[in-house]
C-alpha cells in the first residue's frame, strides 16, 4: 500500500471520528437539554405550591387565577390580596423575560391567528366561570384540600385536553396552521 493511499484511509478515519464525536456531542447536549426541563419544571412547581400554600395559610385565599381576575374585575377595590398577587405575577414574569429572555418551550410553538387565539381566551374565560375555577384553582389548590368538585374538574381537563392534542396533532394536523 502506497503513502498516498495509506493517508486516504487516515484522513476517511479521522473524518469519520470526527463525525461521531459531533453526534455524541448533540446527544449529550440533547440530554442536558431534557434534565434541565425536568429541573425547571420541578422548581416552578415548587414555587406554586408554595404561592399557593402561602395563599391560603396566610391570607385564606384560593390562587386560582381565574377567581382572583374575576373577584378583581367584579369588585376591584374590595381587599388588597388580588391585586398584589397579580402584581407579583406581571412583575416576576417582567423579571424573566429581561433576565433570560422567553422560555424555549414557548418559543417552539408556532404562531396562531389571533382569531384562534380570541376564539380560546373566550372560551377558557367561559368554561372558568362554568366550572367555578382553573387549573391551578382547581388542580393544585382544590386538590390539595381534598375537594371531590376539583377531583372532577381536574379530571375534566386532563381528559378534554388530551382529546384535543390528539384531534389537532392527528385527526387535523393539516387544517390547523
Amino acid at each position: 500500500m502506497g503513502g498516498a493511499q495509506r493517508q486516504r484511509r487516515t484522513g476517511a478515519a479521522g473524518l469519520s471520528l470526527a463525525v461521531e464525536g459531533l453526534a455524541a456531542l448533540d446527544a449529550l447536549a440533547e440530554s442536558l437539554k431534557r434534565c434541565l426541563t425536568l429541573l425547571t419544571a420541578l422548581l416552578g412547581g415548587l414555587l406554586i405550591g408554595a404561592s399557593a400554600s402561602l395563599a391560603w395559610s396566610g391570607a385564606r385565599q384560593i390562587a386560582g387565577i381565574s377567581g382572583i381576575v374575576g373577584g378583581l374585575l367584579r369588585a376591584p377595590f374590595v381587599g388588597s390580596f388580588r391585586r398584589w398577587f397579580l402584581i407579583g405575577l406581571l412583575l416576576t414574569s417582567l423579571g424573566l423575560g429581561v433576565l433570560g429572555g422567553a422560555p424555549a418551550a414557548a418559543m417552539s410553538v408556532a404562531p396562531r391567528p389571533l382569531a384562534w387565539l380570541l376564539v380560546a381566551g373566550l372560551l377558557v374565560g367561559f368554561g372558568t366561570q362554568l366550572g367555578s375555577g382553573c387549573t391551578s384553582g382547581h388542580g393544585v389548590c382544590g386538590l390539595s384540600r381534598l375537594s371531590l368538585r376539583s377531583l372532577v374538574a381536574t379530571l375534566t381537563f386532563i381528559a378534554t385536553a388530551s382529546l384535543v392534542v390528539l384531534i389537532t396533532r392527528h385527526a387535523f394536523a393539516r387544517a390547523i396552521p
